[in-house]
């Protein structure tokens, strides 16, 4: 097309006198202006023609928009349209030749201008509409972090997590209605963490300070055992650090770990990188349940567990990139589904400590090829009163990569 059919308006709190004369002309001549009704009202004195709140479910308005192409739609965001904005839902149905965007400043770009922080130095998220427990991976200590919260509650459930993870002497500053005429900036410790009457729309900038004994994920795969919930089903360190190596995570690649237990390999799976996704397969409800409640306490609460057996339970579910296989895999059709399901080029790895694992790996080798790996660990345990050397049971690992 000659000329592009939708714009989006980047606008902050100060409406329309933070926004260039050429996003003012692009509302103006709009034949339908979307946007929510904060932006609407910001926006008001330039649109003549129609004013479209957002609807819901959200993805009715973005129906009404593809609807229009021809006319002249422009759609209001806050700030930058692409840093966590409706731009990047719109551009996924949208020719970025079809559109215009003119971005302002995003919070994140005006809460590090108010705290001298470099963006490049600090982790920026959205907590909008999201589990806040997506902070506590980039809990370190000396951390900076920008956080997009939903609303007014935001940074009481914020404050809330970090000191439950023993993180209650962190600052928290909140940073309301950035840029506009109610901008105020106010901070405390998190465990002492008492304001009220917060503006909805707010940033939280969180330095971080850990206590003693803090929940601290560390950034390589491994992570110590007693951080995890479980039953003592579960792929101990050791193990989880070399089978995690042998997956080889790549971003947004989806794993499938059959037999998960405590989920322990899923949930590292995603901690290598955000867009990282695992489906965990457990039978066991009580497992099941484990899951879960490790997944949001390590920070990953997109995880997705699945209850059932394999394969059956395998049946309609996304093809992996990549597959463990911790538990079950020498019951019948189990390895046999992994590998049909699995994309080309993608790795499947499978650990075995009893002789009848073993042997269907043995025989998986032998036809596929593949590289089978003998893996044993011992700890130093007291035997008396002197030490000695304490063999866990060994493992064989198989790992295969299917042709293209």
């Amino acid at each position: 097309m000659s000329e592009p059919w939708l714009t989006i308006v980047g606008i902050g709190e100060d409406g329309l006198n933070g926004i260039s004369a050429a996003a003012r002309a692009a509302i103006s001549k709009a034949d339908q202006v979307f946007g929510g009704a904060r932006h609407l009202e910001l926006a008001a004195e330039a649109i003549t023609g129609s004013a479209l709140p957002w609807a819901s479910p959200f993805s009715d308005s973005v129906e009404q928009i593809i609807a229009a192409r021809g006319q002249k739609i422009c759609v209001l965001a806050s700030g930058d349209p692409y840093h966590f904005g409706v731009g990047a839902t719109l551009s996924k149905r949208v020719d970025p030749a079809e559109m215009q965007v003119l971005p302002i400043a995003s919070a994140f770009s005006l809460a590090a201008a108010r705290l001298g922080w470099p963006l490049q130095d600090v982790v920026s998220l959205s907590l909008h509409g999201r589990p806040v427990e997506l902070i506590l991976p980039h809990l370190h200590a000396g951390a900076r972090i920008l956080a997009l919260t939903s609303d007014e509650n935001g940074p009481v459930a914020l404050a809330r997590v970090l000191t439950e993870a023993g993180f209650g002497r962190s600052i928290v500053t909140v940073m309301e209605a950035l840029g506009g005429p109610d901008e105020r900036i106010l901070s405390q410790m998190a465990e002492l963490f008492m304001l009220t009457d917060i503006h909805p729309l707010n940033v939280c900038a969180v330095t971080v300070v850990p206590l003693p004994g803090a929940r601290v994920l560390a950034l390589t795969p491994g992570l110590d055992d007693g951080l995890f919930e479980h039953d003592g089903q579960m792929t101990k360190r050791e193990m989880r650090a070399l089978t995690l190596s042998a997956l080889a995570p790549r971003r947004h690649e989806l794993l499938w770990d059959i037999g998960a237990g405590s989920g322990s390999v899923g949930i590292e799976w995603m901690l290598a990188d955000p867009s990282c996704r695992a489906i965990a397969v457990e039978s066991h409800p009580e497992r099941v349940a484990r899951i879960g409640r490790n997944a949001k306490a390590f920070g990953v609460p997109g995880l997705t567990v699945v209850e059932g057996t394999a394969p059956s339970a395998l049946d309609g579910l996304e093809p992996p990139h990549a597959v463990f296989v911790g538990g079950g895999g020498s019951e019948p059709g189990v390895m046999e589904a992994a590998m049909t399901a699995l994309r080309p080029n993608g790795r499947l790895v499978a650990n075995a400590v009893t002789l009848e694992m073993e042997a269907v790996l043995l025989a998986l080798q032998a036809e596929h090829g593949g590289d089978l790996t003998r893996l044993s660990v011992a700890r130093a345990e007291p035997v008396g009163t002197m030490t000695g050397w304490r063999p866990a049971m060994p493992i064989t690992q198989w790992r295969w990569v299917k042709p293209w």
